[in-house]
């Protein structure tokens, strides 16, 4: 069988949590710039493609508007958090708890997105529809990925 929007989406998660847990270890610097812009365009890029790829059928069918609703809001919030640090300097005071805030909630996210959320998704999308979802998430992906590098 080929991947499905699931299996695509878990390995963006990985390389999230992968990359937070290296921003929550950084010391002030070039490294910790880099690593934090690293996670930026990844948070950017997958909740961009999720949100065209699944979230918005997901939000179409009755089963899976509270959720979606949910899931969506979190993006925002992780959003803001994401914005408020891009303005500060990462040595300032308070900018490291500011980024443990964007860890605690990104790891809540994405608990409630694979416990809860891609368990919904799965009783409304057919098989078809998570392998050719899969697809597009991936180009789309992608295509985000190279444009949010160059801006």
């Amino acid at each position: 069988m080929s991947e499905t929007i699931f299996e695509a989406l878990r390995e963006s998660h990985t390389i999230q949590r992968s990359l937070i847990r290296k921003l929550m270890l950084s010391k002030t610097g070039d490294y910790r710039n880099e690593v934090f812009q690293r996670l930026r365009i990844e948070l950017s890029a997958h909740e961009a493609s999720e949100e065209r790829y699944l979230y918005a059928k997901i939000l179409m069918d009755d089963r899976g508007l509270n959720s979606s609703r949910d899931a969506l809001a979190d993006h925002h919030e992780m959003d803001g958090i994401v914005e408020d640090l891009k303005k500060r300097d990462n040595a300032e005071h308070g900018w490291m708890s500011t980024v443990k805030k964007l860890s605690e909630k990104l790891h809540e996210h994405l608990r409630e997105e694979e416990k809860i959320f891609f368990q919904i998704s799965g009783k409304i999308l057919t098989d078809k529809q998570k392998i050719s979802l899969a697809v597009k998430y991936r180009k789309d992906y992608a295509s985000m990925h190279k444009k949010l590098e160059t801006s």
